[in-house]
């Protein structure tokens, strides 16, 4: 067998994997920053969970991947997004949405703040609560939309 061809038979599954990773479409945790918080979490009928936390917060690091995993397990939701804030370096942040403690989980909807979440750090308990946070808010939402006609 011609050297080249079996070097290249090895090569295969490797490249396989990395193309199928590319291919593969995850929700992913949007970080957001002192730049651009203000105008995602003010998406009109967009619910945004996120995250608050600092590097040095040894509570944030035993999360591991659980915000990842939520980011994930949120995928098909079209109205929810997830998101994290390094309150170390964006500090103005944090202190406009009232961050006192590390980790804090809050949900936005159309730019406010509607709830805080303090329940168990499971994707299961996490989805729960967002999802029927976000529900309440866009509801309100709509009761005021027609209230205003």
């Amino acid at each position: 067998m011609n050297l080249y061809l079996h070097r290249s038979l090895f090569l295969i599954p490797f490249l396989l994997v990395v193309v199928s990773n590319l291919l593969v479409a995850e929700a992913e945790v949007i970080t957001l920053t002192v730049d651009t918080f203000n105008d995602k979490v003010q998406e009109k009928d967009t619910a945004w969970f996120v995250k608050f936390c600092v590097p040095w917060c040894k509570h944030c690091k035993n999360l591991g991947s659980l915000w990842e995993d939520m980011g994930k397990e949120m995928e098909g939701e079209d109205a929810i997004e997830i998101g994290e804030v390094d309150c170390g370096t964006n500090k103005p942040v944090c202190t406009k949405v009232d961050i006192h403690s590390y980790p804090t989980f809050k949900v936005f909807y159309n730019g406010e703040g509607v709830a805080k979440y303090q329940g168990p750090r499971d994707v299961e308990s996490l989805k729960a609560f967002v999802l029927e946070e976000s529900e309440k808010a866009a509801s309100r939402a709509q009761l005021e939309n027609e209230s205003e006609l």
